[in-house]
């Protein structure tokens, strides 16, 4: 069943056909939906920006192979999800990038690619909420109070979140940073 708040399956047909003023007002009603989607999703706000303007790029492009008309709404929130996926992937990459200039041997860039790995995988085996909120928080900086309000959450829950994927990280990272004081501890090296 179509969500009658997007468009009626009617538009939606009609889009599927080629109608352009149906895919303009199919592309117009789903807007608002997408951006706000994507702004819960997405790590910063100009990512959801631009993930939704993608979603809708793509939904203009392809809405002739969308099997069923009331597959609308599931097939926007998955493209977002997607985008929004990918957006937080090419992040990771720059940063990755960024540190390969400083490497000084190839066991040292052997090394912190797969640490780097590790943290990731770690990074992506979190709960969602959790995830997102280290993410937003601890890679892209984000103060916890617009961390919160992005996420829904309040300022408590955002950080009862935080302190959980902290503690679910560093347990499950405990055999790359070795024992407390071991060679891989930047307290017991100075740092």
């Amino acid at each position: 069943m179509a969500d009658r708040s997007w468009a009626s399956a009617q538009l939606i047909e009609a889009a599927q056909a080629g109608d352009r003023e149906s895919i303009t007002a199919v592309i117009h009603g789903a807007h608002s939906h997408v951006r706000r989607f994507a702004e819960h999703l997405c790590a910063s706000p100009q990512d959801a920006e631009d993930a939704a303007q993608e979603a809708l790029i793509i939904l203009y492009r392809k809405i002739g192979s969308l099997r069923a008309t009331g597959a609308l709404a599931s097939w926007m929130f998955r493209i977002v999800r997607n985008e929004c996926l990918r957006r937080g992937r090419l992040l990771f990459d720059r940063d990755e990038e960024a540190g390969a200039a400083l490497m000084t041997s190839a066991e040292d860039e052997a090394i912190r690619r797969l640490e780097a790995e590790l943290v990731a995988q770690a990074i992506r085996e979190l709960p969602e909420v959790q995830r997102r909120v280290l993410i937003m928080r601890d890679v892209l900086g984000y103060p916890g109070r617009r961390v919160a309000e992005v996420l829904g959450l309040s300022d408590a829950a955002m950080k009862s979140q935080l302190h959980r994927a902290r503690t679910r990280l560093r347990l499950s990272l405990g055999d790359l940073t070795g024992p407390a004081g071991g060679p891989h501890d930047p307290e017991a090296a100075g740092a």
